[in-house]
This record gives C-alpha cells, sequence and structure tokens, in this order.
C-alpha cells in the first residue's frame, strides 16, 4: 500500500473531529470567525516549535523559502481561512452530515483548480465523475420542506456556502502542493512540516489582527473558550500535516479524492452524536457524491 493512502485517511479522522468540535463552538461559545481562528491559535505555535526542533535535531538547514513558495502558501492559506469561514456559517443552516457533503464538492473542484494552476489535466472519465458529482450537488441543494425549484434550492444560502468553500478548499490544496515543491529533495515530511509551519504562522497571524481590528470581543472569546479550543487546535495539526505529508506524496487531486472517507465518518457522526436526523434525500446525494469520487479515483 503507498504510504499517501494511510496518511489521508488519518487526515480525513483529525478534519472529521475538528470539525465537530468546530460546530460545537460556533453553535455556542464563538463567532464563525472565532471559531475558525481558533484551529490556527492553538496549532501554529506548536507547530513552529515541533518543526524548529526537528531541523534542529537532525542537523538540516531550513531550505530557501522563495517567493513562489510564499506566493503558494499564501494563497493557500488564504483560501483555506475563507472556506472554514464558509463551512462553520454552513453548520448554522443545515445539519452537519450534509455540511460537510458541500464542502467535499472540494474534491471535484480540486481537479478544475489543479488543471489552472499546476497544468493536470483530466481524462473524458474524469469529466463523467465530475458530472455525477453536479448531479448530487443538485440533490443536496434542496432545502428540507421547501416545495420550490431546484433552481431556486441552487440560490440558497446554504448551497452557495457549500460550493464556495468546496472551490476555496480546492485552491488551498493545489496551493499547498505548489508551495511544498518548492522545497526541492528534502524528506517528504520535512517538506509538509516546514509547508504547514509557514501557513499557519501567516494564518495565525492576518487573523489575529483582522480579529484585533474587527472584533476584539471575539478574539477574548478564543482564550475564553480554550479548555474546546485547544483541542480544535490541535486536531487541526494533526489533520493539516497529514494532509499536507499526502500532498508532497501525491497529486492533490488523487488526495482529495480518496479524503472522500470523511463523508461516512460525517454521517456517523451526524446521526450518532448530534442526534441529527439525515434524509433518504440526503443519503441519496451523498452516496451519489460518493460514488463519483470513487469513479475520479479509478479513471484519473
Amino acid at each position: 500500500m503507498s504510504l499517501w493512502i494511510p496518511i489521508t485517511i488519518a487526515a480525513a479522522c483529525f478534519q472529521t473531529l475538528r470539525f465537530m468540535l468546530q460546530k460545537h463552538l460556533s453553535t455556542g461559545q464563538l463567532s464563525a470567525a472565532g471559531a475558525t481562528f481558533a484551529r490556527f491559535a492553538y496549532s501554529a505555535p506548536v507547530i513552529l516549535v515541533l518543526t524548529g526542533l526537528w531541523l534542529g535535531l537532525s542537523g538540516q538547514a531550513l531550505p530557501a523559502l522563495t517567493g513562489r513558495f510564499w506566493a503558494f502558501a499564501l494563497v493557500g492559506g488564504l483560501a483555506q481561512i475563507l472556506a472554514t469561514l464558509c463551512v462553520v456559517l454552513l453548520f448554522k443552516q443545515r445539519n452537519f452530515a450534509v455540511g460537510i457533503t458541500f464542502k467535499k464538492t472540494e474534491v471535484i473542484q480540486t481537479v478544475l483548480v489543479g488543471l489552472v494552476l499546476l497544468g493536470e489535466g483530466v481524462s473524458p472519465g474524469a469529466f463523467g465523475a465530475i458530472l455525477l458529482g453536479l448531479v448530487a450537488v443538485l440533490i443536496l441543494s434542496k432545502t428540507p420542506g421547501d416545495a420550490s425549484g431546484w433552481w431556486r434550492g441552487l440560490a440558497a444560502p446554504a448551497t452557495g456556502l457549500g460550493l464556495a468553500s468546496g472551490v476555496l478548499f480546492g485552491i488551498s490544496a493545489v496551493s499547498y502542493r505548489g508551495a511544498s515543491l518548492q522545497l526541492g529533495e528534502i524528506d517528504a515530511a520535512l517538506r509538509a512540516a516546514i509547508t504547514l509551519a509557514a501557513v499557519t504562522s501567516s494564518q495565525m497571524l492576518g487573523m489575529g489582527a483582522w480579529l484585533y481590528w474587527r472584533d476584539r470581543p471575539g478574539l477574548v472569546a478564543v482564550w475564553t473558550a480554550r479548555r474546546v479550543a485547544v483541542w480544535v487546535g490541535l486536531m487541526s495539526m494533526g489533520g493539516s500535516f497529514c494532509w499536507f505529508y499526502a500532498f508532497t506524496l501525491q497529486n492533490a487531486a488523487y488526495v482529495k479524492a480518496l479524503g472522500q472517507i470523511e463523508l461516512m465518518l460525517s454521517l456517523l457522526a451526524s446521526v450518532l452524536v448530534f442526534r441529527e436526523k439525515v434524509t433518504g434525500r440526503e443519503i441519496t446525494g451523498m452516496a451519489l457524491l460518493g460514488l463519483s469520487i470513487l469513479a475520479l479515483i479509478v479513471v484519473v
């Protein structure tokens, strides 16, 4: 089994736990921005320290962080912040499993983003898988209890937030892969750690400054909620490292496609933890989206 496969599965597990914690915080203690900032505030310092220790103990020098590296890293970091905000806001409108499913349109959109940013094309079979994924999104876009047409469902805020998060997460994934590839031929895990340290530090500083300027009570609330927020940071650190590691080993589209296992994990969390009802239509939509991703794995 290729190493990127178990690493990607671990990333999906960490990410599901992190979103569960963020859902808990965003529905009570923190704003959407605060719940997003918490993942960076409680993970970036730990990542910086661990990466520094890794470099020191291994005797390796920090590779040159070129302008191209920072361009990829900063674009990916900003896209991830905006995408996470979309997901946290989405949790306030739809249930946990469907919120994650809308987010997972990133798997399909990553293929398109990869074509634009890194020149990674798709085969006719992959295009067919993308179309199947679009059908799944049409099914999921229908708001429960709304008797109006499909197109009105597509214009609903939940649908817009979900699709926006998908394309933004796709941009971040491809950008992170692009950044890690600028670090040369050093160990893949170290490349992932250095890229992660650079990205999360910039995200922590950027969001911290924004909250200080626009929402100082929200900044204080992140500290007040530290008993739960620190776990958001730790789950984020574990998940992000695994994602970044997988991106250094394999095409971002493959990694995100396998990460679709998060759908099953989120469905279990929705039913068993949050006691939310998942309708037959929603299950059908998630199944179709999962099928499109499996098809993508086969044909890409």
